[in-house]
C-alpha cells in the first residue's frame, strides 16, 4: 500500500495552503474520488464546499466544471445542444458543463425534474445522449452536488432513484473556533479563495490516481466481512422506524466505500471499523424514516448508528 499513503498525504499538505479546517469532508471527497462514485454535499453556504472541489481539480490535474441550478435550468444547459453553423449550413454540438471530470452542481435541489433525468443519465451511464446520438463522458466524470440543508422554499427535493445513484452523502459542519480564527487572518494576508493560482498548489505526479484506484479495488476482503456487510444493509430494510431501507447497491457502495477506509489507513485488508466508518456517508442518503420517527426527532444518522450497533461484529 504505497500510492494512497502517498496521494493522501500530499492533498493534506496541498490543500492546507488554501483551506482552513474541513479535514474529514476532504478526505471523504477523495474517497468519492477513489471509488469513482458521485457524492452529494450538504451544507450551508460559506463553509469551502465548491473550494474544496476545485482545489482537489487542481491537485489532481482533473478539468473542472460548476453549475449554478435554477428553476428554469433545462437538460441542454448542462449536456450542450447542437447549433446551426449559417456558414456551413450544418449542425455542429457545443458541448455543455458535463464533458468534464469533476463537475460542481451548485444547489442541485433547485435542478427541475426534467433536468434532473438529464444528470441522472449522465451519472449512470457515463453518456449523454443528443438527437438520438450517445456521446461518450470523461472516463474520470465525477459529480459533487451540493444542497443547503435549511432552504427548501423553490426547491425540487431529489426522489430516491436519483439519491440512490450518489454513492456519498457528506454533512459538511462549520469549521471550529480556531480554524476561523485563521481563515481571517489569511483573508487579512492577502488570501482570495477566488484566486488559487498564487497559493502554488503543486499537482501530485502523474498516474497516481490511478495506482491509488488500483489499490484500493485490491485490498482483501474476508468471507466473514461479506456476511457482516449484507447483515447491515439487510437489517434497515426491516428496521421498525424506516419505511424504505437499503438497496443492494448499497451494499456494493458500503463495500467499495468501507475498502477506500481501510486504504487511507494504509491497510490492504477489510476490517469491521471500516464498515462502520463507511456506514453513515454511504447510508444516510439511502434511508427513509417514518413519519412517525421523524416526529420523534430521529434522524438517518442515528439510525445506521443504531443498525450497525445491532449487528454482531465478526471475530
Amino acid at each position: 500500500m504505497e500510492a494512497v499513503p502517498q496521494l493522501l498525504e500530499h492533498l493534506r499538505r496541498e490543500t492546507g495552503k488554501v483551506i482552513v479546517g474541513q479535514g474529514e469532508f476532504r478526505d471523504q471527497c477523495l474517497v468519492a474520488l477513489l471509488c469513482q462514485g458521485h457524492a452529494l454535499l450538504e451544507g450551508v453556504p460559506g463553509v469551502a464546499k465548491t473550494l474544496v472541489v476545485k482545489a482537489l481539480s487542481r491537485l489532481l490535474r482533473l478539468r473542472f466544471q460548476r453549475v449554478q441550478c435554477t428553476s428554469d435550468l433545462m437538460p441542454a444547459d448542462i449536456t450542450g445542444t447542437n447549433v446551426l453553423n449559417m456558414a456551413s449550413g450544418e449542425f455542429q454540438f457545443h458541448e455543455g458543463p458535463v464533458f468534464a471530470d469533476l463537475l460542481l452542481v451548485d444547489e442541485v435541489n433547485r435542478m427541475p425534474p426534467k433536468t434532473q433525468a438529464g444528470l441522472l443519465e449522465c451519472m449512470e451511464e457515463r453518456q449523454v445522449t443528443i438527437d438520438g446520438r450517445g456521446r461518450p463522458l470523461s472516463p474520470e466524470f465525477t459529480v459533487f452536488a451540493t444542497q443547503n440543508p435549511v432552504e427548501f422554499e423553490g426547491t425540487y427535493p431529489l426522489p430516491e432513484a436519483q439519491l440512490d445513484r450518489f454513492l456519498l452523502k457528506i454533512r459538511v459542519g462549520y469549521p471550529g473556533a480556531d480554524d476561523e480564527v485563521e481563515l481571517l487572518k489569511r483573508v487579512q494576508a492577502g488570501f482570495d479563495a477566488r484566486e488559487l493560482a498564487p497559493a502554488g498548489l503543486e499537482p501530485v505526479e502523474p498516474g497516481l490516481l490511478r495506482r491509488a484506484r488500483q489499490e484500493v479495488r485490491d485490498v482483501q476482503v474476508e468471507q466473514a466481512l461479506y456476511s457482516y456487510i449484507v447483515q447491515v444493509v439487510r437489517r434497515t430494510r426491516d428496521w421498525q422506524a424506516l419505511s424504505l431501507g437499503a438497496s443492494p447497491r448499497a451494499a456494493v457502495g458500503l463495500m467499495a466505500v468501507a475498502k477506500a477506509m481501510a486504504a487511507l489507513d494504509a491497510r490492504d485488508y477489510l476490517i469491521p471499523d471500516d464498515v462502520k466508518a463507511a456506514a453513515p456517508p454511504v447510508l444516510r442518503h439511502r434511508l427513509v424514516l417514518r413519519p412517525e420517527a421523524d416526529l420523534e426527532g430521529l434522524t438517518p444518522d442515528q439510525v445506521v448508528r443504531d443498525v450497525v450497533n445491532s449487528v454482531e461484529v465478526p471475530r
